[in-house]
């Protein structure tokens, strides 16, 4: 007697920039918190839902696309003193590690590469949910959460304050919504 075994199915998923964000928050003067995204994102997830451990993401972000609502000061972002977009025109995600489920929770490990330099980074992962778009595709939207140090990407820029402290806090928040379109 035979029986037959399910083979897991991987899928493929395309970020859907119309519909995702990718938004960052930092201390500014040590008393206010400044919050600014990156419109242009692109990326491909694969996914094993039966083994998610296998889950393969890579995420590219177009740095010049930086956007805080501020032209003066995304103009300065965009330069040598920041990202130096010109010289590094993408921030990129590429997992080294598939999802960890730990209950309800999930964490993502992979390399995160700003500024020409490579760190590994763990994301805070949520589920958001999936469903059927009108069109008869099929969409799957999570979120995410991390904090980096920016200093360790080399970017180093800042200004002492005369009160004491800096102008730019080292320590970022990142946030990321994102909607994948089954490819």
């Amino acid at each position: 007697m035979s029986t037959a075994t399910a083979t897991p199915t991987a899928t493929t998923w395309k970020i859907d920039p119309a519909h995702s964000q990718i938004e960052f928050s930092v201390r500014h003067m040590m008393i206010t918190t400044v919050k600014g995204r990156f419109a242009g994102v692109e990326g491909t997830v694969r996914l094993d839902e039966a083994n998610p451990a296998t889950a393969d993401v890579d995420v590219r972000i177009d740095a010049a696309s930086i956007d805080t609502r501020e032209a003066q000061r995304d103009a300065h972002l965009r330069s040598a003193d920041f990202f130096d977009v010109e010289h590094f025109p993408h921030i990129t995600f590429t997992a080294t590690r598939g999802l960890d489920r730990h209950g309800n929770h999930l964490e993502l490990t992979g390399d995160l590469t700003i500024h020409g330099v490579t760190r590994p980074v763990v994301l805070d992962v949520t589920e958001e949910g999936r469903g059927k778009d009108p069109w008869g595709g099929e969409r799957l939207g999570f979120s995410a959460t991390t904090k980096i140090k920016r200093s360790e990407f080399g970017l180093t820029w800042n200004q002492a304050l005369e009160t004491g402290g800096v102008l730019v806090s080292d320590d970022i928040k990142v946030s990321l919504d994102l909607q994948l379109v089954r490819g």
